[in-house]
């Protein structure tokens, strides 16, 4: 697999080689020791969750507190979503900025977000599945959203579905509900980039 730092500091896109024939096709889809070549530190597998989507369901975005806030290996199983890192740290360079992946079943790439980035996707067809690899277990109190419709940050999500019809976002009340980043940060939410790469460094002693 090829695993490549996106220009957001602490996010990574892992391109696959799949294998194919007249049965069907077989991939790695995590790679422990090619993972640590790429970050400089082990992934502690806390808990892995799947989430099935229709068509213009938009999750996120989603972030968790500094420390040990959530790191997230995402994949899309079945089905096709455009997954969007979003760099919240406060001091970051990159801050307020974001950087897409489209994930699904034919190309079979995966997303890796470092703990203290934000993380959101919208599902370009019903029935999309997507597995994530999570380094902490959900802890309601400390999991925070921020607007994804936010127009400060300007995420570019797709207008047309998978096979060109129309595609209109479907959030939930709390995503629908949640800060836009400028409240957020306001409101003390955010993690800083200095504490988020000292949580990373601090994996690799």
């Amino acid at each position: 697999m090829e695993i490549r730092e996106l220009v957001i500091q602490g996010a990574f896109e892992v391109t696959p080689r799949v294998h194919g024939d007249a049965r069907g096709s077989f991939l790695e889809w995590f790679r422990a020791d090619r993972f640590a070549e790429a970050t400089g530190h082990a992934f502690s597998l806390a808990q892995a969750n799947a989430s099935v989507s229709s068509a213009g369901t938009l999750r996120g975005i989603h972030f968790a507190q500094l420390p040990p806030s959530q790191a997230k290996w995402v994949t899309c199983l079945q089905g096709s979503v455009l997954d969007v890192v979003v760099d919240i740290r406060v001091g970051s360079p990159t801050y307020g900025t974001w950087e897409a992946v489209q994930l699904d079943d034919e190309k079979r790439r995966a997303m890796y977000l470092s703990e203290g980035l934000g993380h959101a996707f919208m599902a370009l067809e019903d029935n999309t599945v997507v597995s994530y690899l999570c380094s902490a277990p959900y802890a309601p109190g400390r999991e925070h959203g921020i607007d994804p419709l936010d127009p400060a940050l300007g995420i570019d999500w797709p207008t047309e579905n998978r096979n060109g019809g129309p595609l209109r976002p479907l959030l939930s009340d709390k995503d629908r509900t949640s800060p836009p980043l400028a409240e957020a940060a306001t409101a003390g939410l955010l993690p800083t980039y200095d504490d988020a790469l000292a949580y990373v460094a601090s994996l690799r002693d």
